[in-house]
């Protein structure tokens, strides 16, 4: 779709294309009527000089005397020329050098002014002609005049006018650029503050540089991002609240599951270890489904330094008993994630890594082609064969150790709904487990 500036400019250029070019032929049009005006007045006048010529000699003959016109009328081909016609007999000028001049030849005292464009040496003339009774005779009398310079110096007028009006277009297109990329500066400010609010920068769009025409669009908009954002609350906080509920009954039910009375009626054993399974698997997924549904809505700025110190130091009371030294490399920057997924997902993989370690934990986390979080412990590890099932729902390596196998894919939850990837493989260093999670750029912003 085209651009509003982009709509405006053409907009634009098309009314003063429109504009400029009727001003052009209108401005042509009148050039050329008062160049002719002036012509015809001095048309009449050279035919008024040559009527007050006319006298009538002893036989009453009406004779003229063509001396006392301008002598452009005696130079051959001067582009001045008239015809006069005199009770049936005619004289011509002798700029016509003997070539005739076609006129209309018009009766009943009327006067008629027209143009001929095959005149002597195939000249455009402007042509005035009279018919009139002067002293009892009948007269007729044609004026004419070249309008070859007139229609030159016309074409230079065109030209010279056609220039300024392109300048004047140019000039009028570029300012109207300006000023209509100057109008659309508060629509660009509210697209930077959406932007803003999306990464958790603000909470809501100011209004207090945003145009008359579009504040009433901007309110609508913090009125719904505002119940947008109680809304979530209530789910996230609903959502908090029945994970924490649920998780004691499904402990005991896998307690149960795994006790010495169910163990005696295996056909039960099976069928409450799958059933409960899938109860775990459903909620799990719809849990887990509702809360990243809005994470995106969620944005929240927050240092990875300082939430994974926090992190460590309370991973480190729950398993006091194992002593784990925990080196964390992290940025001390903000940035623009949300902090739930970060910590699920980071919780997770340290978690997972103080039930395995023997005493050391390596977490890493960087800005290197996106956000990239990397957790090595000096565990057992995992065989190669067995790598590519540990996403997978309820899958634990090692029976005797206690969790229900949902950590992994959780991550694996969260890593796809924002397109990254997690890598499981052995820490070269430590030589347990490693788990490499990159969450793509698109994600992440970084201050």
């Amino acid at each position: 779709m085209i651009s509003l500036q982009k709509r405006l400019n053409y907009g634009l250029v098309f009314i003063l294309s429109t504009v400029l070019s009727f001003n052009w032929l209108a401005a042509d049009i009148f050039i050329k009527a008062v160049v002719e005006k002036q012509m015809i007045t001095r048309l009449i006048h050279d035919s008024d000089t040559l009527i007050d010529t006319f006298h009538t000699n002893n036989k009453n003959q009406l004779v003229f005397n063509s001396l006392r016109l301008e002598s452009v009328y005696d130079q051959e081909f001067s582009g001045h020329y008239y015809v006069v016609k005199i009770d049936g007999k005619t004289y011509y000028s002798k700029s016509l050098n003997n070539e005739k001049l076609d006129i209309k030849e018009i009766q009943n005292e009327q006067t008629m002014i027209y143009h001929q464009n095959n005149g002597p040496h195939r000249q455009p003339l402007l042509i005035l002609e009279k018919n009139l009774l002067y002293l009892g005779h009948q007269i007729n009398i044609a004026i004419a005049e070249d309008l070859t310079n007139i229609y030159a110096d016309i074409i230079h007028i065109r030209l010279a006018y056609l220039g300024l009006s392109i300048v004047v277009l140019v000039i009028s297109i570029l300012w109207q650029t300006l000023d209509v990329k100057r109008s659309l500066n508060p629509l660009i400010l509210l697209t930077q503050e959406l932007e803003d609010m999306s990464n958790g920068k603000t909470a809501s769009i100011s209004t207090a540089r945003v145009p008359v025409e579009v504040k009433p669009l901007v309110l609508e908009i913090n009125r719904l991002l505002g119940l947008v954002f109680r809304r979530l609350q209530q789910s996230r906080n609903a959502v908090g609240n029945l994970s924490h509920a649920l998780k004691t009954p499904l402990a005991v039910l896998f307690t149960l599951a795994e006790s010495e009375i169910i163990s005696q009626y295996p056909e039960l054993q099976q069928k409450l270890k799958s059933q409960t399974k899938m109860i775990l698997h459903h909620i799990e997924r719809e849990l887990k489904r509702t809360r990243i549904a809005g994470s995106q809505q969620s944005v929240s700025v927050f240092n990875p330094c300082q939430e994974i110190n926090l992190l460590v130091g309370l991973l480190q009371r729950i398993y006091a008993d194992k002593q784990i030294n925990i080196n964390v490399i992290a940025p001390n920057k903000n940035i623009n994630f949300d902090r739930e997924d970060f910590l699920e997902v980071l919780g997770n993989l340290v978690d997972n890594a103080c039930k395995w370690a023997r005493g050391h934990i390596q977490i890493t986390v960087t800005f290197d082609n996106g956000l990239v979080m990397i957790v090595a412990d000096d565990g057992p590890g995992c065989p190669e064969q067995e790598i590519p099932f540990l996403p997978q729902r309820g899958f634990r390596v090692d029976q005797h150790v206690s969790g229900h196998g949902l950590g992994l894919a959780i991550i694996q939850d969260i890593v796809e709904f924002y397109n990254g990837n997690l890598i499981i493989s052995r820490s070269p260093d430590l030589g347990g487990l490693l788990a490499t999670v990159i969450f793509p750029l698109s994600n992440v912003n970084n201050n």
